[in-house]
């Protein structure tokens, strides 16, 4: 084998490498925030609602169904206290510790200070489990729910 074959299997090995660190070994990314943001880890959502504090309101999230699997049709509701937000709330998909690139849920306003969208939590060749819903409500900030769902 010449030199230039060599340099190049090396230089196919370590993009192979980067392309699977970027997949399943990079840092989580949950997108901007109009404000401050809170992390919390969310254990029971695979039993009842997650609830956390953000700028004076309280924001909860519902996963549908019961418990919470990879690869499987999924159903989140969103609920924000008090003055309805700027805008309308999104949800961001990731893994905690890997960026699995975009995967956002959508809301549709159901009523006054709820909102509803579908989704679907994929599942990392890694299997690693524990996965964040990043809940952006526009001009007040960011729930990190934190997660591990269920393969």
């Amino acid at each position: 084998m010449d030199r230039f074959t060599a340099t190049r299997r090396v230089a196919v090995l370590l993009m192979t490498i980067v392309i699977a660190g970027a997949a399943c070994g990079g840092p989580g990314d949950t997108g901007q925030s109009d404000g401050e943001t809170v992390r919390l880890r969310c254990d029971s959502i695979h039993e009842s609602t997650c609830a956390a504090r953000l700028g004076g309101r309280e924001v909860t999230l519902t996963i549908q169904p019961r418990p919470v699997k990879a690869m499987e049709d999924l159903t989140f509701e969103v609920t924000v206290s008090g003055d309805g937000p700027a805008g309308v709330p999104h949800i961001d998909l990731n893994m905690a510790a890997m960026d699995m690139g975009p995967n956002r849920v959508e809301l549709k306003q159901l009523e006054s200070g709820s909102w509803t969208g579908s989704g679907v939590i994929v599942r990392c060749p890694s299997g690693k489990r524990t996965w964040v819903a990043a809940v952006t409500v526009p001009s007040v900030g960011t729930v990190e729910f934190v997660f591990d769902v269920v393969y």
